[in-house]
């Protein structure tokens, strides 16, 4: 991976890291799209990069997010299934290659988003509260998105609406989450292979880690405003337009495969 490489890659993830349409299948893509070679650091890169998108997170809502340790039991509830996805761990590696998958579940997953504003009526009251019920509930729902091109984001604002969050709570609910579950799959990620990054991978890392960060503080300000007023449908259309097509590549013969 050259450092060209490691940019737009890192790009793509402050873009799509908070959006609801899979910021691991996009790098998938991004990665095949480019012919970069197959390797562990490839892989590790692409959980590892998401650690720059989440400080993103801290820094726009820093007051809300040292506000109080009820506040953290909550997120560290929504956590507790995520001890499903270490048992997990060797599926979730021979998925992060395939392409298919991705394409499969970006159209599964664009139909949920097309229906979701229909199918949980958004509470009166934008300050409903989170409890540590629906915290948990949240938690098993962000379990699918351990499949690439579901999406992480779009599983914890549908389990937040279906808790009768509003989209805007949901969706900040989504953002925290991701801190303690991007910092503890990355780690993880570190201390299970930590050959998988050599010196001369530091500074690929280093780069792609500051630009996911800037990228991702401009893509959480706009998406915020956009869903309040318009909703999850666009981003439907989207994923499943962008899986018909690779879909439609892929059986037409053309080679999208970083396996």
């Amino acid at each position: 991976m050259t450092f060209l490489e490691a940019i737009i890659v890192a790009i793509v993830e402050g873009i799509t890291e908070f959006l609801p349409i899979s910021s691991t299948g996009h790098m998938i893509i991004t990665q095949a799209i480019l012919g970069i070679p197959p390797s562990d650091f490839v892989k590790a890169f692409t959980v590892n990069i998401q650690f720059g998108a989440i400080l993103s997170v801290i820094v726009l809502y820093w007051k809300r997010f040292f506000q109080s340790w009820n506040f953290y039991f909550k997120l560290a509830v929504a956590c507790i299934p995520l001890i499903l996805a270490f048992f997990l761990e060797n599926i979730i590696d021979a998925m992060l290659g395939s392409v298919m998958i991705v394409a499969i579940a970006l159209v599964v997953g664009g139909f949920f988003l097309i229906f979701v504003d229909k199918w949980f009526d958004r509470p009166e009251n934008e300050q409903t509260k989170l409890t540590y019920k629906k915290a948990f509930v949240i938690g098993l729902i962000q379990i699918i998105s351990v499949i690439p091109g579901v999406s992480r984001s779009a599983a914890t604002i549908i389990g937040g609406m279906s808790q009768k969050l509003s989209r805007k709570n949901a969706a900040e609910f989504s953002f925290f989450l991701a801190v303690p579950t991007m910092l503890a799959a990355s780690a993880y990620k570190l201390l299970k292979n930590p050959d998988a990054f050599s010196g001369e991978h530091l500074p690929l890392l280093l780069v792609g880690n500051v630009v996911a960060f800037f990228v991702a503080m401009v893509a959480i300000k706009s998406f915020i405003t956009f869903l309040t007023k318009h909703g999850f449908k666009v981003f439907g259309y989207y994923r499943i337009a962008l899986g018909v097509i690779i879909l439609i590549l892929l059986f037409s013969g053309y080679s999208l495969t970083i396996t």
